[in-house]
């Protein structure tokens, strides 16, 4: 198969200062970030900025989604000292939102949820006026380990569907659509007063149609927010990319979206699940 051509309006450059900066502090505390781990093209703006999405439990995942540069294999022990560094890092950044997501644990009897937990609170303690935002895995749709983050109180909870049902088996083979679905309707259930919030990629092979149904269906579970995307994928290994999105039609995804009543949606190439995630966050509120 051919391989696309990059459009123009991919052309994001990296700081390689930045990046080296904001490296060394966090391996100076043993942190880690879904920036460096999923190669994210919007890391050396975000550490310029002195923002991250901090991923807890280890930089190895239990999965292996072929859209993901993380690796999957034998993990680490959960480190007991991750929630007062990932504070520390939070407070020496000065964040008034915290994002925080981690690898999937299926090895672990709660999932990880029980250190997601933790390092909310933890966060409450040393920066008690910033809202806090967790990316979390499915927990295989656990109660108790859901129920764990819940409780905990951040103020949104963001799980990624990802693509389309259709493309499951190509993009997440050990995942489940309908469960993820669950995950956002549970959450909601428990804690209404908890934003909820979901993302996609674009460019696997997926139909405006089924797009239009994954929204109805993440609006079905009361879901608030949502993210579109540009898949890029992280090597020949991973699943191949069938187009590259215009932000013309980022655009039309957005106002349909909205139309359907989330109550933020950022769409566009460079979007991804956390990125410039304060800006969601303070839309709703000043919307309220």
């Amino acid at each position: 198969m051919e391989k696309l051509r990059k459009p123009e309006w991919l052309n994001k450059k990296l700081d390689y200062a930045s990046m080296k900066e904001m490296g060394e502090m966090l391996r100076s505390l043993n942190l880690h970030t879904v920036c460096e781990g999923a190669k994210c093209p919007n890391m050396g703006e975000c550490f310029r900025s002195r923002t991250a999405t901090f991923m807890i439990l280890g930089e190895v995942c239990t999965r292996n989604c072929k859209f993901c540069a993380i690796p999957s294999g034998t993990t680490a022990c959960v480190d007991p000292e991750e929630p007062k560094h990932l504070a520390e890092a939070a407070l020496k950044l000065k964040l008034n939102h915290v994002v925080i997501t981690s690898v999937t644990r299926d090895d672990l009897d709660d999932g990880g949820s029980e250190q997601f937990a933790k390092c909310i609170n933890e966060l409450r303690n040393v920066l008690p006026k910033s809202s806090i935002e967790v990316l979390i895995p499915d927990f295989q749709a656990d109660e108790k380990a859901l129920d764990n983050v819940i409780e905990a109180k951040p103020e949104i909870i963001n799980h990624n569907v990802e693509t389309v049902p259709s493309l499951y088996d190509i993009a997440r083979p050990m995942a489940d659509y309908r469960q993820s679905l669950r995950v956002l309707k549970y959450v909601k259930q428990q804690n209404p007063s908890i934003f909820t919030k979901s993302g996609i990629m674009l460019g696997l092979g997926e139909s405006k149609e089924e797009v239009y149904k994954l929204f109805d269906d993440l609006r079905e579970v009361n879901c608030d927010m949502l993210t579109i995307g540009q898949y890029l994928p992280p090597s020949h290994d991973h699943a191949s990319l069938k187009e590259y999105v215009s932000p013309e039609v980022f655009e039309e995804y957005k106002q349909v979206a909205l139309s359907k009543g989330f109550k933020y949606v950022a769409s566009g190439p460079y979007v991804r699940s956390s990125y410039n995630a304060l800006a969601g966050i303070n839309e709703i509120k000043n919307n309220s």
